[in-house]
């Protein structure tokens, strides 16, 4: 299944984003069956609020494309995008997003509020989400796990 394909790659960006210290969330743009961007997130080490995973991704494919349009384009994140990321994805005209994991806390795909079923925007995108749920929320708890352990080590003297 492509969509497990693609997840797996969006893996890969959030593997990235864990080894410089950033959650581990990653994305891809697909268009016509091909990677065109990817992205990481990166908001630490840029110092930048909105460099979440899929508007580093989505930046980078607009860019590719010469159209901040990205239309007949999918965007595969592996976390529920958050409003911000939501509002920039239907700006860009995504065809689909598909994310794996969901988030409770932030969630704009119907965790805490749902912007894509909104009738009154003028622009609607699928959603698909699930896949390859298992992977990113063990990615997460593993990479939070992680951080919670560092925390509480004693400082070397």
């Amino acid at each position: 299944m492509p969509d497990s394909r693609f997840m797996q790659l969006a893996l890969d960006q959030a593997r990235l984003a864990w080894a410089v210290g950033e959650v581990p969330v990653g994305a891809v743009v697909v268009r016509d069956g091909e990677v065109i961007a990817t992205g990481y997130n990166q908001p630490i080490g840029r110092h930048d609020p909105t460099a979440h995973a899929e508007i580093v991704a989505l930046r980078a494919a607009a860019e590719k494309l010469g159209n901040y349009r990205l239309p007949g384009c999918e965007l595969y994140v592996t976390l529920e995008p958050c409003v911000m990321c939501s509002g920039a994805m239907m700006h860009a005209r995504l065809a689909r997003v598909v994310y794996a994991a969901v988030d409770p806390k932030t969630g704009a795909c119907g965790s805490v509020v749902d912007l894509f079923k909104q009738e009154q925007l003028n622009h609607h995108t699928e959603v698909v989400g699930g896949v390859l749920a298992d992977e990113a929320s063990a990615m997460l708890k593993g990479f939070f796990a992680e951080r919670r352990a560092n925390a509480r080590r004693p400082v070397a003297e």
